[in-house]
């Protein structure tokens, strides 16, 4: 059977059969139509050079087409084209053209528009058969004038039409261009002109407007623009034309006869009729309401006369009688008005009156109150993004949607390469459902997305970025579904339960197939198919069951990919009618509040509460891999609520929980197992925080960063909600909430914990106990009562000019913050001797002097107020302290005099590096280009290979090898115009040697541990450095003895290596060896332990060590003289000669392919002086070829050397040569 649909390379066809105007599917392609022509005939309709997922942009042109084949072909009996956008017929227009060839359908869009995307389907009929083929549109976004403007709205409609006002809507764009969408612009444009006219001067958020001031009879088109802080984007495409008409008169007008169309619609009334004042209208109502506008409907009334009426609105605030007319100069002509200019927020009610020309009627009955305000709230995000792979360019997106959304338009979708940050539409018209095929993507890339709803109200937020996905393609069929469950049983039907597949393949599950078989005495039946049709839902019916038998169940799943495995084999249900006395188990068991030592778990009642209804709960709790056996109750007497507190689990142990229902007959069964759950504190585990604000009121506040879009916060005290208490308020807002105390007292002490739903049990409590009560209490009253916290107390201090700074700094100030400077008990104001300022934002405040006097010693106080709290910080300068301060501002005036030219920052210093070189180094300030820098030692300058550029302020001079050449006394000179410093570092004497003693302690502070090694010779123990000079002084000593040194105990130095060589040892030299490295000062020791294990370990290395350099000098070897390959000529005499040693001499015998050879006649094989190996073969042939070795061996060791024998036939070698030439030739053609 030919499927339905076949999906290839992004693409969709149909196959179909239609006959007497009717659509069926059909799979007999034998099937006969009959041609206008009156013979039959039947067709096979194919599609080549089919067009593919296409990508265009706003404003071009794009083509789509394919080559239609019919066969058989008739000659003058042309097939029916129709093209389709999203399921829609199309029909010629400017924006879209079709052409048919004979051969190929077109379709061409001449400037594409937002609008324009979509699923685009050909289909062809010919007679009574029919294909079709689909493939998907996307229009992208054309580039803004202005950077960051957002893109152009699309869709833009005329919803509703009459003589006073058109309602416009349109569909808000993907792209913002970076920054909100702060609303839209309508333009109107009357037909037959050019000039474009703005309706609204203010942007509008809503998606619909209606539009005033129209003549009456007058057609026009609208646009719409959309604007962000960056500036105003494209305008929409155009709309269709609509005239400011009533509907009724409109369809008078359609039934006249036609007319040439003049641009105008004249519009005609009736002979007024006189005398009759038109009675109150009926039915108002507000049919529309936002923060922009009112829309109001009425119908007219029944007392009217002949003649045409119009209408009066009036408004009044609620509660009160002050009616006002709105439309005060022009009457409506239409029982329908949009009323602006109302304050948003504020209540409002609304009547009506009718008037002629004999009078303004009474007024209508008066709405309700409705407050001027968006009755259509923005959608919620949407939730569980879940991308599955499709092909090697696209990928499957779905979600959860938007929940309580009304008037939903549809979704946008964006992707984003996985840790970029940018993100980009997916799709520019928005789609309906929860699935949508992304196109146009980077095979191997990956991706994440996002969605969001968009209504007339605006856009959501974005959902949660989806997982991560590599763009691949990958569909397989789905894993099966498992815990099959009996919901419900009757006399002869059963109601089924499963859950969905862990795997869904990478595609959508499109639903289930559910199989039964009969069990009786034990012996399980023939399996029967439940359902022919697939099933969407996880529950099936099965019906027609025989009462009292036994059954079992297998569930399968299918996706795109086709059908999964089925599930394992069902427990056996009995088909009977239920009447159980108990309760049945509760169910949806949830572990919140996770902790290392306890958890809450929750519950929902049974279905089935039994003959009575149900009156407390029972909790099991049991290790997860304890018995069955070991299940233990938590709770002796039956509680009431559907959740507990459970304590005293172990951290790191996994559990399991159940619950039993009880009423007055018993206990039911238990419920499915929760868990297993590991009692632990998670990673991230955020908790309930205390806090007191401002004005002293307490609040527990808690955020949760892992919501959905379905979570909401959820407030108990004890484990019972307080959504009701008086004496609590709760506030929620994106991923937090604050629960409030309105007056916190004894009757608030307990456990208060917030649960986050739709989550995997995400909670979190705070106790309030009486001790924690008097704390809050104490904490509010000082918030109450506050003072200005001060972070750093009254100091002061000298800056570079000598200037003197009083300063303190208060944790935070307000704007309204005041300080009073005191000194000696007077308060002093800002003049010529003191500078005063305050910083709100870092809550510094400071005083500033000049010059500290004989006359300025005394009591300094700064006196803080901001709103009710105070403080002040006080410094005494009195005496000795004075004298030191004004003493220290002096030098520091004559340091800033110096430091306006050339000078050191820091002077002359040494430092030791760690190649243990010699660094002298100073930094410098105040540089410029012209400064310059000489180098002196004694009294002479030094010549500097490269010049400092002072870019880092550091001046350095290198002295590598330091040695006592070097002692000296060194000086740096800076000048320039404005002046010069130096600095001199004196190197001679004690000071050099100091230096020098560095050097050494650097280098023996970097020996390594003494280390042991085995040599040929005997042992060697050594220690590396990074770098040796000969001031260091090496001393051994071996059991607190000093070393002496001799031809066999001998000491050095190579290269960074310092060892000591013991050849030939003996047990005499067993024990403890130090090393001291004297660096002048100190000696610094290395130690190393020769004797037990570590000797004998080391004396039998150096023994074999020894016998291996004997044996391997001795050892059996070839010399030389074997090729490694010898090819002889069939006929010719093959002679080698091979050169041998060992002492003894070695033996010497001969291989071929791996087996001993003999000497024969044929083979002559010799050994002479022990030296020299003979191998000569007289008049080889073919057989002589082979692998040889030539084996020699003495007791020391052996060695073979091997050599390959090849003989060949002159004549096979040119017969091969001929045939490969010949190989070479054809593959060269």
């Amino acid at each position: 059977m030919s499927p339905l649909f076949s999906v290839r390379n992004n693409c969709i066809q149909f196959r179909g059969h239609q006959r007497g105007g009717s659509v069926r599917l059909s799979n007999k392609r034998s099937e006969i139509a009959v041609t206008p022509y009156g013979y039959a005939s039947k067709f096979e309709i194919h599609f080549d050079d089919k067009f593919d997922v296409s990508f265009g942009r706003e404003g071009e042109t794009m083509s789509l087409g394919c080559r239609v084949v019919i066969t058989p072909e008739i000659k003058h009996f042309q097939p029916e084209i129709q093209w389709y956008r999203n399921g829609v017929p199309l029909s010629p227009s400017k924006w879209v053209q079709t052409l048919w060839s004979g051969e190929r359908a077109t379709l061409t869009f001449s400037h594409l528009n937002k609008e324009d995307e979509g699923l685009y389907t050909i289909r062809v009929r010919m007679g009574e058969y029919y294909e079709q083929y689909s493939a998907y549109v996307f229009v992208r976004d054309a580039d803004a004038e202005i950077e960051g403007a957002p893109a152009a709205p699309l869709d833009v409609k005329c919803l509703e039409a009459n003589k006073d006002y058109i309602i416009v809507s349109w569909k808000q764009p993907a792209v913002d261009g970076g920054s909100p969408i702060l609303g839209y612009f309508i333009d109107k444009c009357e037909v037959g002109t050019d000039s474009w006219l703005q309706c609204n001067d203010t942007p509008v958020k809503f998606a619909r407007f209606p539009v005033t001031g129209l003549i009456e009879g007058r057609s026009y088109i609208f646009r719409v623009r959309a604007v962000n802080k960056t500036g105003i984007g494209f305008p929409s495409r155009v709309s269709e034309p609509v005239a400011a008409l009533d509907p009724a008169e409109k369809a008078r007008l359609k039934s006249r006869p036609s007319a040439p169309w003049t641009g105008q619609i004249i519009v005609t009334e009736e002979e007024p009729s006189e005398g009759i004042v038109p009675g109150p209208p009926t039915d108002l109502s507000v049919t529309e309401a936002t923060r922009s506008y009112v829309v109001l409907s009425w119908k007219p009334p029944r007392q009217r006369g002949h003649e045409g009426i119009m209408y009066f609105v009036e408004k009044c605030e609620a509660g009160t009688e002050n009616w006002q007319r709105v439309n005060t100069e022009l009457p409506v002509k239409s029982p329908r008005f949009a009323l602006f200019d109302l304050a948003e927020g504020k209540s409002y009610c609304f009547r009506v009156r009718c008037s002629n020309s004999a009078g303004v009627g009474e007024p209508s009955d008066a709405t309700e109150v409705t407050v001027v305000g968006d009755k259509l709230d923005i959608p919620k995000a949407p939730g569980k993004i879940i991308p599955s792979r499709n092909t090697d360019t696209s990928v499957v997106v779905s979600w959860e949607e938007s929940t309580d959304a009304k008037e939903l338009v549809g979704y946008y979708i964006e992707a984003s390469v996985a840790g970029s940050g940018k993100w980009e539409p997916c799709n520019n018209n928005p789609v309906k459902g929860s699935r949508f095929t992304c196109h146009g993507l980077v095979t191997g890339q990956s991706y994440v997305f996002r969605v969001r709803a968009v209504n007339a109200a605006g856009l959501s937020e974005y959902s949660q970025d989806s997982e991560a996905i590599e763009v691949k393609a990958a569909i397989a069929p789905p894993s099966p579904p498992h815990d099959i469950t009996c919901l419900e049983s009757f006399r002869d039907s059963m109601v089924l339960g499963w859950k969905q597949p862990d795997k869904i393949g990478g595609a959508e599950i499109t639903g289930y197939y559910v199989n039964y078989r009969e069990v009786i005495d034990g012996v399980p039946g023939k399996w029967r198919e439940a359902n022919v049709k697939a099933v969407s839902e996880e529950a099936y019916k099965i019906s027609n069951l025989k009462e009292n038998m036994v059954y079992q169940f297998q569930v399968a799943a299918m996706n795109m990919a086709g059908l999964g495995a089925p599930s394992a084999v069902s427990e056996c249900f009995k088909c009977e009618e239920w009447t159980i006395a108990v309760p049945g188990p509760p169910h949806s068991l949830k572990c919140s509040e996770v902790r290392k030592d306890s958890l809450v778990l929750q519950w929902k009642p049974p279905v089935h509460s039994g003959r009575t209804p149900v009156t407390g709960y029972f909790v099991d709790v049991k290790e997860a891999k304890a018995k069955e056996d070991q299940w233990r109750g938590l709770n002796e007497a039956a509680i009431k609520n559907v959740y507990l507190k459970v304590r005293g689990l172990k951290e790191g142990v996994s559990y399991v929980f159940r619950v039993r229902a009880i009423n007055q007959v018993g206990v039911g069964k238990p419920s499915d197992l929760a868990g297993p759950v590991v009692a632990e504190t998670r990673t991230g585990t955020k908790e309930v925080v205390v806090n007191v604000d401002d004005d002293g009121v307490i609040s527990l506040n808690f955020e949760c960063d892992q919501m959905t879009p379905k979570s909401e916060f959820t407030w108990s005290k004890d484990y019972v909600s307080t959504e009701d208490s008086p004496r609590l308020e709760v506030e929620s807002k994106g991923n937090k909430t604050k629960m409030t105390f309105k007056d916190l007292g004894m009757d608030d002490l307990g456990i208060y914990s917030c649960d986050v739903t739709d989550t995997d049990g995400i909670a979190s409590s705070y106790l309030i106990d009486e001790e924690e009560l008097k704390r809050l209490l104490a904490l509010s009253h000082d918030h109450k009562f506050p003072t200005v916290p001060v972070k750093s107390e009254l100091a002061v201090e000298i800056l570079e000019k000598g200037q003197v700074r009083f300063w303190m700094q208060a944790e935070k100030l307000s704007g309204n913050a005041k300080v009073n400077y005191i000194f000696n008990e007077k308060e002093i104001f800002e003049g010529p001797k003191y500078k005063m300022h305050i910083d709100r934002n870092t809550g510094i405040i400071e005083m500033f002097m000049e010059k500290l006097q004989d006359e300025d010693e005394g009591t300094y106080t700064f006196q803080l107020q901001d709103g009710k709290a105070t403080n002040h910080s006080t410094v005494v300068l009195i005496g000795d302290v004075f004298k030191k301060l004004q003493k220290e501002a002096e030098f520091q005036r004559q340091e800033w005099i110096r430091k306006q030219g050339p000078h050191f920052a820091e002077y002359l210093s040494w430092e030791v590096t760690g190649e243990c070189n010699v660094l002298l180094k100073c930094k410098v300030a105040n540089i410029k280009k012209e400064t310059h820098i000489v180098w002196y030692k004694d009294e002479r300058e030094i010549s500097v290979d490269e010049k400092h550029d002072f870019k880092d302020g550091i001046c350095t001079l290198l002295i590598t090898e330091f040695s006592k050449k070097d002692a000296g006394i060194y000086e740096v000179i800076l000048k320039d115009d404005r002046g010069k410093d130096k600095s001199r570092l004196k190197l001679v004497d004690e000071a050099f040697k100091e230096l020098m003693t560095e050097v050494c302690k650097k280098i023996a502070l970097s020996a390594t541990d003494l280390k042991i090694q085995s040599t040929a010779e005997g042992i060697r123990l050594y220690s590396f450095v990074t770098y040796y000079v000969e001031d260091l002084k090496v001393n051994w000593s071996h059991n607190g003895t000093a070393v002496r040194y001799s031809d066999r105990v001998k000491t050095g130095v190579t290269g960074e290596q310092i060892w000591l060589q013991i050849n030939e040892p003996t047990p005499n030299d067993k024990g403890k060896y130090i090393m001291e490295l004297f660096d002048g000062k100190t000696g610094h020791q290395k130690t190393v332990d020769l004797s037990g294990q570590a000797y004998d370990e080391a004396y039998a290395e150096f023994q074999r060590l020894k016998q291996a350099a004997i044996a391997e000098k001795n050892r059996a070897r070839v010399l030389g003289g074997l090729p490694d390959v010898v090819t002889i000529q069939e006929g010719k005499a093959l002679n080698l000669t091979c050169n041998v040693w060992g002492d003894p001499p070695p033996e010497v015998s001969w291989l071929k392919n791996e087996k001993a050879l003999a000497s024969d006649d044929h083979c002559n094989l010799k050994f002479e002086a022990g030296k020299t190996a003979y191998f000569t073969i007289n008049g080889v042939s073919t057989a002589d070829s082979g692998k040889y070795g030539l084996v020699v061996k003495n007791k020391y060791g052996s060695e073979t050397s091997d050599f390959t024998v090849s003989v060949f036939i002159p004549e096979e070698e040119a017969r091969t040569a001929a045939l490969e030439a010949q190989k070479g030739g054809k593959k060269a053609k």
